[in-house]
């Protein structure tokens, strides 16, 4: 039997293959296995009115739902992963429920397992389904997705490191890479513990480059590079000097990091001794430590200063794709129209 791991349940209550709404009795007791999360999917999937209930009956969107949903695949090309929920709804298959047209997919993650199959009946006849076949499937929703393609950081982690460089764990690297949009990397990664005072706030604004719909924040009228048709600002962390705010992105090793990465393969030693100068205010982190840091009441951000208002505030901080990301390894898919 396929199962999960998850966080601990209370005792007496046993384990099995879960999905969204299976034994919801004993899910809605549980708080410590996502009760928050599938009474906020129950709430999302029944609320929803007319076209996308009828082309989401499982919850995809949930997920898919958000712009910079980005995966990197062989040789760095992007996947884009986030669907505009009206612009599909609007489409020629926008009345198809996801998994008809991805039959294959039954949890998250599904890595390697997201083809598309256009055998479930509505193309009939073998001349049409030989040109359906033979129509790129990397163009099927082009026009629905949203991600930035270009952005001038001038850090040095962008020297090595993509504009998405979140690829090692496929449950969470759509997730995190999102965030690039919206903060630096330095808000989750940098060694805070290195410095006296550390506050966090808008950065300078920065020309960015969209594949789809623009989106992101807007705080600061000043263009560092020039103009651009659309612009962005994202969180960062300052270091707080007297009445200066210091900013904590690291571009004083930008000049050493690009010699480094011209530089001819050394030998293991040396590389990871030169590496560990460019990560020495580096912090890796737990995924369920980083999201409670920022996505949390008590959270390291103060996203009422930040100008957030308070709806904004609510939903960041009872943001339930978050217990996805921390609180299973595997998650099951519903089977409510079946």
């Amino acid at each position: 039997m396929n199962q999960i791991r998850r966080t601990k349940c209370p005792p007496g209550m046993a384990e099995g293959r879960p999905s969204i709404f299976g034994d919801l009795a004993y899910r809605l007791r549980c708080l410590c296995c996502g009760r928050r999360l599938l009474l906020s999917l129950l709430c999302a999937l029944l609320l929803t009115a007319g076209t996308a209930w009828s082309m989401d009956p499982e919850g995809c969107l949930f997920c898919h739902r958000y712009p910079g949903l980005v995966t990197l695949q062989q040789a760095g090309a992007k996947k884009i992963l986030h669907i505009d929920e009206q612009r599909y709804a609007s489409s020629a298959h926008g009345a198809l429920a996801c998994r008809e047209c991805h039959p294959a997919i039954q949890q998250v993650p599904h890595t390697g397992r997201t083809g598309v199959s256009c055998n479930g009946g509505c193309h009939q006849g073998k001349q049409l389904l030989a040109k359906v076949e033979a129509y790129p499937r990397e163009q099927m929703h082009q026009g629905q997705q949203s991600a930035i393609v270009r952005l001038d950081d001038p850090s040095s982690c962008r020297v090595c490191h993509p504009l998405y460089p979140h690829k090692e764990n496929p449950r969470d690297r759509a997730f995190l890479n999102m965030h690039t949009g919206f903060m630096i990397c330095e808000v989750c990664h940098l060694e805070k513990s290195r410095f006296e005072r550390v506050a966090f706030g808008w950065m300078y604004s920065e020309n960015a480059a969209f594949n789809g719909k623009p989106y992101g924040t807007y705080y600061d009228p000043g263009l560092r590079n020039g103009k651009s048709e659309h612009f962005i600002s994202r969180i960062a962390p300052y270091e707080l000097r007297g009445e200066e705010n210091h900013l904590l992105m690291n571009t004083w090793d930008a000049r050493k990091a690009a010699a480094f990465a011209a530089e001819p393969a050394a030998n293991p030693s040396k590389k990871e001794e030169r590496l560990a100068f460019f990560h020495r205010e580096v912090q890796r982190r737990e995924i369920s430590v980083a999201c409670d840091e920022c996505h949390s009441r008590s959270g390291m951000l103060d996203l009422s200063s930040l100008g957030f208002s308070q709806s904004e505030i609510d939903n960041l901080t009872q943001l339930n794709i978050k217990g996805l990301v921390t609180k299973y390894e595997t998650f099951y898919f519903p089977h409510l129209l079946d």
